[in-house]
């Protein structure tokens, strides 16, 4: 409140002790009020009213604008409305801005209202705008002629009833979402083609529904630059955040990493959680691991990913620390955070080199034995606890969700003549695996050093099987395994039968893919199926040829 006198200081003090009405948007004596404070001190002015008619906060501008405070105090977690009204004065009676109405939206307001002022402070009008439920094309808010305030008839309290009400159902209407679960928007920036970008919001999708988040809508944008700030240029990321708000979500969710910059850039825009891809690859893994090397290894990554995107406030969440030397700043609150994580990395790394150390015992104990081993490598849902279930009777845990195995199992397969393999699965692959998570999970993908042989099991459904056969070569590469033998198996066979009728060029091109990799065909699903697949393995061991049918398949768990 610099530049103003004290006595016009102290009318904006008192201004927190008046009352409005609940029942009306704001009394004839309060805006009056306003009015003749505005006029005086030649600023705009402008009160935030809650619910009840409380004045939540008192916000002096210059002549053209106010500046919205952060409204820590009035959160909007899941609400579709804060419950706050904004009434402010126009000094030269200008009709509600563009500002105005992105505040409006941005914010979540329950009504924003312009008084319009004149020379007279006994004279002047009000123009109101609220938001409006979600339809396509479509502004989120609908502006008010403005009339003169002495005809302003408004019962407030009966009017945010009916609003909230019709939001809900707008958000009801063509949205399989339920209110409890998370709701995000899914937004791909990149200068892929538009045929790339759509199958990797597509494979987003999926890593969303296995994290329970629904999807409300996916936004993908191919810029000519990035921005570095947003990614996204600064009018599209208000113009997504605002569309987020009215369908009701709770979180943006980005293809592409975010660097804690720009986490923090969208976040100041938005009171929704702001991830990228990483995260929520993340955050699936913490969900579904169940063994202690799995839960090491996740806590692991994400400590290494959340450790570059601490923030801190600088000096004034320092702790003061006495004595002679010790008089300064000290240790930030932000220094400690940083410092326990790096403590918690390093008991973490201690703990994983002792685990690796029992299966390493544990892998030597195999290979002394001289039993092959065979380990089960692939894209995430290409069905590999599917083929390990059926080829030794087994019963892993299969979901049709994106790395539904985080844990490593074996199994042993015994063939006739008391010849018999290891066989292996281990986690599912993904395109832009975060660097955190490979270096992490390293550590379980031991397991395919020693494998005398890797079946690279294909998803042949997939319209795009051929990208996800090089995503996972070029992991197997960063693994040094690329020169391991190799057996390509393409899976779910069964659904490539009606594909001839419905698309015969996405089956002829199954058809010359199998060719190409010289890959054997199964429905893992289906055990009959599996007899090429039992044959090669006979003949890559032993040389010689039996009929599946003679195979006993005795289960055994051998890492518990």
């Amino acid at each position: 409140m610099t530049g103003l006198k004290p006595n016009q200081v102290n009318r904006l003090e008192r201004l927190y002790r008046r009352r409005s009405n609940h029942g009306e948007l704001i009394s004839l004596e309060l805006a009056r009020e306003l009015v003749e404070i505005s006029l005086e001190i030649r600023r705009q002015v402008g009160i935030l009213i809650n619910r009840i008619g409380e004045i939540a906060y008192v916000i002096v501008g210059d002549e053209r604008a106010i500046m919205i405070p952060n409204l820590t105090d009035y959160p909007l977690g899941k609400r579709l409305l804060r419950g706050l009204r904004l009434v402010h004065t126009h000094l030269k009676g200008e009709p509600l801005s563009d500002d105005d109405l992105t505040d409006l939206s941005l914010l979540r307001l329950d009504m924003i209202a312009a008084l319009q002022l004149t020379q007279s402070p006994e004279r002047f009008s009000i123009q109101t705008a609220a938001l409006v439920p979600p339809e396509s094309n479509s502004r989120p808010y609908q502006v008010e002629p403005s009339v003169p305030f002495a005809k302003f008839d408004l019962h407030f309290k009966n009017f945010i009833e009916i609003l909230e009400q019709t939001l809900e159902r707008g958000l009801q209407e063509g949205k399989a979402v339920t209110t409890s679960q998370e709701r995000g928007i899914l937004i791909s920036v990149t200068r892929s083609s538009q045929e790339e970008a759509e199958d990797s919001m597509e494979e987003l999708k999926e890593l969303a529904r296995t994290a329970g988040v629904g999807v409300l809508d996916t936004v993908i944008q191919r810029p000519k630059e990035f921005n570095p700030r947003y990614l996204l240029g600064e009018g599209k990321i208000r113009e997504v955040v605002i569309k987020a708000l009215q369908f009701g979500a709770t979180m943006l969710v980005f293809d592409q990493e975010l660097s804690p910059a720009q986490v923090r850039s969208i976040s100041e825009l938005t009171e929704m959680k702001v991830i990228d891809r990483s995260q929520l690859i993340l955050d699936i893994f913490a969900r579904r691991a169940t063994t202690q090397d799995g839960k090491v290894q996740v806590e692991l990554a994400q400590l290494k990913y959340l450790m570059p995107r601490l923030t801190g406030r600088g000096v004034q969440m320092s702790r003061l620390m006495g004595g002679i030397g010790g008089r300064g700043p000290g240790e930030t609150k932000l220094e400690i955070d940083r410092r326990r994580i790096r403590d918690r990395l390093a008991h973490l790394e201690r703990e994983l080199k002792e685990l690796s150390n029992g299966r390493y015992q544990r892998r030597q104990k195999r290979v002394k034995a001289g039993i092959p081993i065979i380990s089960i490598v692939g894209y995430t849902n290409a069905g590999k606890s599917t083929l390990l279930n059926t080829l030794t009777k087994s019963e892993v845990f299969t979901e049709d969700l994106l790395f539904a195995t985080l844990d490593t199992s074996s199994r042993r397969l015994r063939f006739p003549m008391d010849r018999e393999v290891i066989i292996t699965d281990t986690v599912g692959f993904i395109r832009s695996l975060p660097k955190s998570l490979m270096g992490a999970f390293k550590a379980t993908l031991e397991e395919l050093k020693d494998a005398d042989l890797l079946i690279h099991l294909v998803d042949c459904s997939n319209p795009r099987f051929e990208e996800q056969i090089q995503n996972v070569d070029a992991i197997l590469a960063e693994l040094e395994l690329a020169n391991k033998p190799c057996l390509v198996v393409f899976n779910k066979i069964d659904l490539i039968a009606t594909l001839k009728q419905r698309d015969p060029l996405a089956f002829m091109k199954v058809r010359q893919a199998t060719r190409k990799y010289h890959a054997i065909t199964i429905s893992a699903q289906d055990r009959k199926s599996l007899e090429p697949l039992l044959k090669e393995l006979q003949q890559r061991f032993w040389h010689d040829v039996v009929d599946y049918q003679s195979a006993q398949d005795v289960p055994l768990e051998l890492d518990e």
